[in-house]
């Protein structure tokens, strides 16, 4: 899960229309730039590219009602409880509660050290987690949220089941993509042409993460996925010389409960 920095409101108060986010949030934290050319836009959660129905996602969800009260009827319109989301996370996301302390989110925490991602398209909680109780099960909680950590066996009908394949295999297929493209630069180490496609192959199948672990030694690529996403150099979550993930989070704007990896 890519980790992200929003920044600060584009504007002086809260969104009286929350979907007039959708623009600033897409430019800052939701795009793959080659050079001055937007290729893809992508959900916050699961990394897909998104070209249509991406939406503004609350976090903190607007529609829950407890008791007749929704006790985050008040956050509608606020900037820092936007992020993007897919049809199929919001779905899984829906109106359940998020209590931010007790989950690990892109735009406050080192998410890409919480989740391994392996070829045979699965997101698995990542092994250096072991010896995290507290933290590991904010990973557990948040790939729940957004169904991240389905099952196939788990679909109850055949709808939730075509999404879970979906997922699957779009993410095996991006890895895939990766190996590659990592195999055209290996054969031609000293072309910038082969580099800078591989950037934009990239941007196009999206999954950030899956890109990352790929080239996991090649530091120089690395760097060059890390400032072609949007929103992912500017959250301080990766040395800038070893590509290594930073923990925990900086959180730079200060976000409440930020920063637990």
């Amino acid at each position: 899960m890519r980790p992200i920095r929003r920044g600060a409101s584009p504007i002086t108060t809260d969104f009286t229309d929350y979907k007039k986010a959708k623009p600033y949030l897409v430019s800052r934290i939701g795009s793959g730039w080659f050079e001055t050319i937007h290729i893809a836009s992508y959900c916050s959660y699961c990394e897909r590219p998104i070209p249509t129905n991406l939406a503004v996602e609350h976090l903190q969800p607007k529609g829950l009602e407890v008791e007749h009260i929704k006790p985050y009827a008040h956050l509608e319109g606020k900037w820092e409880n936007f992020l993007l989301g897919c049809v199929n996370c919001n779905s899984s996301k829906s109106d359940k509660d998020v209590v931010i302390s007790e989950m690990l989110l892109p735009d406050r925490d080192n998410t890409f050290i919480a989740y391994k991602y392996t070829e045979d398209g699965k997101v698995k909680i990542a092994d250096n987690l072991t010896n995290s109780p507290v933290i590991k099960e904010k990973a557990i909680t948040t790939l729940a949220l957004v169904g991240l950590d389905k099952k196939l066996a788990q679909c109850l009908d055949e709808n939730s089941r075509a999404i879970a394949l979906e997922r699957v295999t779009q993410r095996k297929n991006a890895w895939l993509t990766a190996l590659s493209v990592k195999a055209d630069i290996e054969n031609e180490p000293t072309s910038e042409g082969v580099k800078r496609g591989a950037i934009r192959t990239a941007l196009a199948v999206g999954f950030f993460s899956i890109w990352m672990t790929v080239f996991i030694s090649d530091v120089a690529m690395r760097n060059r996925l890390i400032d072609a996403f949007a929103g992912t150099r500017t959250s301080g979550c990766f040395d800038p010389v070893t590509t290594l993930p930073v923990s925990p989070a900086p959180n730079p704007d200060a976000l409440p409960d930020g920063g637990k990896l």
